[in-house]
């Protein structure tokens, strides 16, 4: 059980407050919208870095000095290509027939902020689809609507159950942040 400094999750994802209840790490929801940019020629495994650092800083505002911000950007990567949130139906069933059959990695950066020192590291998961037919597509996207995830799915729910075969990395990673590395960096704070 956590029993250090107060704790600020910088994100509404319901998967990443899960994590950290589970965790044992008592925790504030604090957000400030920003925009999720990053520069151009960013190595793939710094973009979601540079997106959590963002997110820490706009929420730092709202923090005292001895709290302790965790922020967080989780991306697909197939390809080298970034595989962001499904804009509709259409274009959820687009991405999750791409990696139907095929792997595909779940990057995960993390910043943990605390008076005026960061912690920054990212973590990858890789990612195996059996092939999945049109049916199980269609299926999930329409009674799981997983418009609110990169690359449009939730490993926790029906899709990774019955069609994910194998992943090489963190599971927890994969939900939208590798906890335990966050439990560790958070116990190292003391």
């Amino acid at each position: 059980m956590y029993k250090g400094a107060p704790v600020v999750l910088a994100s509404q994802s319901p998967r990443r407050k899960q994590l950290l209840e589970q965790a044992g790490i008592p925790f504030e929801v604090r957000v400030v919208e920003t925009a999720e940019t990053y520069p151009p020629g960013l190595e793939i495994e710094q973009i979601p870095v540079h997106i959590a650092q963002q997110k820490a800083a706009a929420v730092m505002t709202l923090c005292k000095p001895e709290e302790i911000i965790i922020a967080a950007d989780t991306v697909v990567v197939l390809d080298d290509t970034i595989i962001g949130k499904p804009k509709d139906r259409d274009d959820a069933i687009r991405i999750l027939t791409a990696l139907s059959g095929r792997e595909h990695r779940v990057i995960t950066g993390v910043v943990i902020r605390r008076n005026g020192t960061e912690k920054a590291f990212s973590q990858t998961t890789t990612v195996h689809f059996k092939p999945l037919t049109t049916e199980q597509v269609t299926y999930y996207v329409d009674n799981f609507k997983p418009y609110d995830k990169a690359g449009a799915y939730a490993i926790q729910e029906w899709i990774g159950a019955v069609g994910i075969d194998s992943i090489h990395g963190c599971f927890y990673n994969v939900m939208g942040l590798p906890v335990s590395k966050v439990a560790e960096v958070l116990a190292s704070q003391d």
